[in-house]
């Protein structure tokens, strides 16, 4: 342990260094680098033997190590004791201790979406690279479903708020998650954690440590994650939302003079039925699943929560996720060198009953994605012991993304269909004499017969795409005064994105243009109807026999002629069941399959240490995220490119006009802040406007992602984070976020121009209040330790609007202005807040051995994640609702 003098004198080195802390590496003297580090050598998963808390935990979110207090920026640190006492499992779990920061796992096990201070972006489609970026152990991960899994020998989690593009490169533009794991330790160590909870839960996870020379140690980490699922399935048996994961990871450090080298290897395994959707709003779509003649069932909207689905059959999310990575650092005089080089691979198969229901609509929605990621990044620093340090650094990043995708109709389709087709057209046509008449007006009344919405029929669908982007950045140091410290940094990233999408669809009732059957339709209903009059062979009357009826009774064949026209009209009705259409394939003739941006990102900032315990800092920071590709089925040419395909003979039967990618997101925040450390009690207070031009949004229709780009969208917004120990034993925590968002300009959204209007999926007010107990016991060896934090989000919509309800013209495919207020009213229903209590209680023996008893979301508060059109059921809506109360035992033996 450290005296207290050591403590200070460490302490106050932080405080001096605050004047050269804005993000730079390695620019204040060594020996601080060194001490403020923990000096003791610790097994690497024992919670750290120091003192440090609240201002005095130490960071890299600056890429170098020092206090909190002394970085000026808005960072949010979970310490590894944190994660262990809080049962944190994964990323997700993270929310309840960081209230600016939310996640939400959505369809598959491989889908997470990170939002912070407001800004994010769903990540669903694997063509959207995120605006919130996680780095492992400084290791850039890409996408959502590497960012998955159990935390095994986690040192302390970092959440930078607002952008970071300076140092972090492109996708960085609302912040950063860091995660850092501890090292392997040159002297032997480890744990082993068991933990059992309800709905059968079981962990087994431990990492053992310790040197194979004076110059080499290593760790080994592995754990195993089981739970059965918590969603009852009714309609395929079963259980759905279960646990079945594990993961291993081993590490090497090699450490000589000046020379340091990480190397770390690490395969982890997902194979799940995941994720529940329930439905929460019916339509006369549920009536014709519901009919007898289709025999599907769905949740009641209002039991909601009561955790029972009916599917017909189980979800699939066979994932893999593996890499390695390479970090050395070299001191050569006051010069740091710093190398990081990593290789990852992601596999994710997955399949879904993507109708919802017990009814096989949708037999298969199959994706089989593959993503290989290689990065590069090299740091040259300055450690001089001066005013003035300078920072240089280079990212290579290049990624290539496989996916795969199959959307087949099932055996039940053809029968709802005709339900559908009936209420629709207002009782006027069945299926059958929808596929007759049709095949009238091409002179054969059997073409059609049987063919439209045939069992496994649907799209098959092949996308890639190939990013290759590097950056450079510097960053400058300058102490213009004593403890008063300007830091200016630059960075410059190019990104060049190659991609491709090859769709067909053999759906044949989708490729019809239902308007171009209108007239002829009428013609042959009016034929049919006084063929039947006359009583002529066939049926049908010629244009002769017509025209001589229409002179013989001329008010019998007006009326004949207003009704056929009118039966006729309703096939434009049909078209919200044409969801499978053909698809234009990109690279054409018209549009290119590259797409390349680049920009120059770059902060300004001042930092003061106003006294020994009260630092203030205010800056101005840019950021960036380039072009993001739609790789989903809802891929459409831009309107601008529609005269063009159509003179170049590639449009195909009803092709509509959005958008194929979202251009480069540009943010910007202004910020103003106080950190403060008094011993017992520290204060963090931040004060900010942000905002992104060209914000990425991400709609999701049913069937696939509308991505455009939103004019541009602000919050300003304030923070506080607390900590305070008014007697020994107990710390209390305190979190808050205030967020006013708006769209400033948003004129082209999936509903119309959404200018001046709230951003859904932001909660105005979020908080979090923690305490805990560390009282010692017996001798005072051992501790008892009661551990508790409460979250809060205020009252929020969960989206903008539904495109489910947006109604279509049948000829030029642009949506009916009446119908987007109706689309917008139909999502202001489903708002929720947030109350999520969690808590444990922990009996730690001097001994190493931990008993502990835990709970999460004590008060089982529940609500809906994420609401979105249910697929191929118009005017339905599903949700994706949150995880139920959870709790259990856990013991955990350190050595």
């Amino acid at each position: 342990m450290k005296v207290a003098g050591t403590s200070m004198s460490i302490r106050g080195r932080a405080l001096r260094c605050s004047s050269v802390a804005a993000l730079a590496i390695f620019t204040c003297s060594g020996a601080f680098a060194q001490e403020a580090a923990y000096e003791e050598a610790q097994p690497a998963t024992d919670i750290p033997e120091t003192t440090d808390e609240g201002n005095d935990i130490v960071v890299t979110a600056a890429k170098r190590q020092q206090t909190l207090q002394s970085v000026p920026v808005a960072v949010t640190v979970t310490t590894g004791e944190t994660i262990d006492r809080a049962q944190i499992r994964d990323i997700k779990d993270l929310t309840s201790v960081v209230p600016s920061l939310r996640v939400n796992q959505l369809q598959s096990s491989a889908n997470t979406n990170f939002f912070i201070r407001g800004f994010g972006n769903g990540a669903n489609n694997a063509g959207i690279e995120p605006s919130v970026g996680l780095f492992i152990d400084g290791v850039y991960r890409s996408r959502s479903g590497a960012m998955i899994g159990d935390f095994p020998d986690i040192q302390r989690v970092e959440v930078l708020r607002g952008p970071q593009s300076i140092l972090f490169g492109k996708n960085a533009s609302a912040g950063v998650i860091s995660i850092v794991t501890q090292e392997p330790k040159f002297e032997f160590g480890g744990n082993v954690e068991a933990s059992y909870g309800n709905y059968d839960a079981m962990i087994l996870k431990g990492v053992v440590t310790g040197p194979v020379s004076d110059s080499i140690a290593l760790s080994l980490a592995g754990g195993l994650n089981k739970r059965d699922g918590y969603v009852k399935d009714l309609g395929s048996g079963g259980r759905t939302n279960d646990r079945d994961r594990w993961f291993l990871r081993g590490q090497a450090l090699i450490e000589n003079d000046a020379l340091k080298v990480r190397l770390i290897g690490d395969y982890s395994k997902i194979d799940e039925n995941c994720c529940a959707a329930v439905n929460v709003r019916q339509s006369a779509a549920t009536a014709a699943i519901l009919n007898p003649l289709v025999g599907g069932k769905v949740n009641d909207p209002s039991q909601r929560f009561d955790d029972i689905v009916y599917y017909n059959f189980p979800s699939t999310n066979d994932i893999e996720n593996y890499g390695f990575s390479g970090q050395v650092d070299y001191a050569l005089g006051p010069l740091n060198f710093i190398s990081i080089t990593s290789w990852r691979r992601l596999d994710a198969v997955t399949n879904q009953d993507s109708d919802f229901t017990s009814a096989d609509l949708l037999g298969r929605n199959f994706q089989d994605l593959k993503i290989d990621t290689f990065t590069q990044e090299f740091r040259l620093s300055t450690d001089i012991n001066g005013p003035l340090n300078i920072l240089f650094g280079g990212f290579y990043f290049n990624e290539d993304i496989d996916q795969r995708n199959e959307v087949f109709l099932g055996q039940d389709f053809r029968n709802y269909a005709d339900l559908s087709i009936r209420g629709q057209s207002g009782g006027a046509f069945t299926l059958a004499q929808v596929e007759q008449l049709m095949g009238a007006t091409r002179g054969n009344p059997g073409l059609y017969a049987g063919q439209f919405f045939r069992p496994g029929t649907g799209l098959r669908e092949s996308y890639g795409l190939k990013d290759e982007s590097f950056s450079l950045f510097s960053q400058i140091d300058f102490e213009v005064a004593d403890g008063l410290t300007l830091t200016a940094g630059i960075n410059y990233t190019k990104d060049t994105k190659h991609y491709q999408a090859d769709v067909t669809s053999d759906e044949l009732f989708a490729a019809q243009v239902l308007s171009d059957f209108v007239a002829p339709a009428a013609n042959v209903l009016v034929s049919q109807q006084v063929g039947g009059i006359l009583g002529v062979p066939g049926g049908f009357a010629t244009p002769t026999q017509i025209a001589g009826f229409a002179q013989a009774q001329p008010a019998a064949f007006a009326q004949i002629s207003a009704g056929s026209a009118a039966a006729a009209g309703q096939l434009t009705s049909l078209s919200p069941l044409q969801f499978l259409p053909p698809f234009l394939n990109v690279p054409n003739a018209v549009e290119s399959d590259k797409l390349s941006d680049d920009d120059f990102s770059y902060t300004l900032r001042l930092s003061y240490d106003a006294t020994d315990t009260v630092n203030l800092y205010a800056s101005y920071a840019t950021g960036y995220k380039p072009s993001s590709i739609n790789l989903s089925r809802d891929s459409r040419p831009f309107p601008r490119d529609r005269a063009a395909i159509v003179a170049a003979g590639l449009a195909v039967p009803n092709l509509t006009y959005t958008s194929r990618y979202a251009g480069p997101e540009d943010s910007a925040v202004i910020e103003a802040g106080l950190k403060a450390n008094w011993g017992i009690a520290s204060a963090n207070f931040a004060v900010f406007h942000q905002q992104i031009k060209g914000f990425q949004s991400n709609i999701f229709t049913g069937t696939g992602f509308v991505l455009t780009n939103a004019g541009k969208q602000s919050s300003f917004g304030i923070e506080f984070e607390g900590m305070v120990k008014p007697v020994e034993p107990l710390t209390l925590n305190l979190a808050v976020t205030y967020l006013d968002p708006k769209f400033d300009n948003f004129e082209i959204s999936a509903f119309g121009d959404l200018s001046g209007t709230t951003p859904a999926g932001v909660p105005p007010i979020s908080a979090t209040f923690g305490f805990q107990w560390d009282q010692p016991v017996g001798s005072g060896e051992d501790r008892i330790i009661l551990r508790g934090d409460f979250h809060y989000e205020a009252l929020f919509r969960q989206v903008e609007g539904l495109p489910g309800f947006l109604v279509r013209d049948p000829v030029t495919g642009t949506i009916l202005p009446d119908s987007i207020p109706v689309a917008i009213q139909a999502a202001r229903e489903f708002q929720h807040d947030t109350n999520e209590l969690n808590a444990s209680l922990t009996y730690a023996m001097d001994n190493g051995l931990e008993l502990t008893v835990w709970g999460r979301n004590l008060l089982d508060d529940r609500y809906l994640m994420q609401v979105f059109d249910s697929p191929a059921q118009q005017g339905s809506v599903s949700a994706y609702p949150n995880q139920p109360r959870t709790y259990g035992v856990a013991a955990r033996y350190r050595w």
